[in-house]
């Protein structure tokens, strides 16, 4: 384990795991260690909104393999290839059992987490994630990068400043989120490395077929689950990745399920709202 030093973060570390190194950081707080993980196309700088929000908390928070300062790592891609790259985080960190935080596919990962080293994990909160989500109309392993063409754009491209980067992120992906807000960019400029977004587009596409048409595990977990679902996806009045007729259903298996109106997929975490929800859930996992 290498650590080097980051203003915002108590240290940022590797951890070796099959491949190569995965990055993490430690966002320091008062609190015993929640492990955070990100979604599809982000990286950790994605909790730099919970850390605003509730600065008490300390979280453990990597970029998975195939994003960020882990771009460099190869495949095999897929949700249980993660779940064990976290579980040998944890042995680095010292850490036998963790609550565990995943926002979108991190949900995903620590449903699996959850799952395959059961005794690692204490709770589960999920951010509009974690949860089967049925393929939009059509939808198939073919074709699956067409349900993410925005994060797709964003890889094809040379991007010549982080204002660019902004500019196409919030028409894109995140219309609901603050243009100007400095934490936005703080997250964007960890994606760019000279003018390039650093995202493997085999681990989007390979991690979307998995959450999309692999084998779920949420209903093998025993630990509590809270769960957090945004009202819209990608902006106001858009169906949700979670259909109200689905809540009763997943509720039955919660701890507490909040459904949070004014939100987006993206806002459910990347906003103030959606932040300060997230981190009310995270404090009753810590007890």
């Amino acid at each position: 384990m290498t650590t080097q030093s980051d203003p915002r973060a108590r240290s940022v570390r590797t951890v070796a795991v099959p491949g190569g190194d995965l990055a993490y950081e430690v966002l320091d707080g008062d609190t015993r260690p929640v492990l955070a993980v990100h979604g599809i196309s982000s990286h950790r700088r994605l909790w730099s909104w919970l850390h605003a929000a509730a600065p008490d908390l300390t979280l453990v928070a990597p970029d998975l393999r195939g994003r960020a300062d882990s771009v460099d790592v190869p495949g095999p891609w897929g949700i249980a290839c993660h779940a064990d790259d976290l579980a040998l985080l944890l042995d680095a960190e010292g850490l036998d059992r963790v609550p565990v935080l995943g926002m979108s596919m991190g949900g995903f990962v620590a449903v699996a987490l959850a799952d395959r080293h059961a005794d690692r994990v204490e709770s589960l909160v999920l951010v509009d994630g974690g949860f089967p989500m049925t393929p939009p109309p059509g939808l198939t392993r073919e074709n699956v990068a067409g349900a993410f063409a925005d994060r797709v754009g964003r890889l094809e491209r040379r991007w010549e400043s982080v204002d660019e980067l902004l500019d196409y992120f919030t028409a894109t992906t995140a219309p609901l989120l603050d243009r100007d807000d400095p934490l936005l960019r703080h997250y964007l400029e960890h994606d760019l490395h000279e003018g390039l977004v650093r995202l493997s587009g085999d681990a989007l596409v390979g991690d979307a077929s998995d959450i999309f048409f692999g084998q779920g595990a949420w209903q093998r977990v025993a630990q509590p689950i809270r769960f957090l679902r945004a009202e819209w996806s990608v902006g106001r009045d858009t169906p949700p990745a979670y259909a109200a007729a689905d809540l009763g259903r997943y509720a039955a298996v919660t701890e507490r399920t909040v459904a949070l109106g004014g939100v987006d997929h993206a806002a459910s975490i990347m906003s103030p709202r959606g932040a300060a929800a997230t981190a009310e859930l995270v404090r009753e996992a810590l007890g």
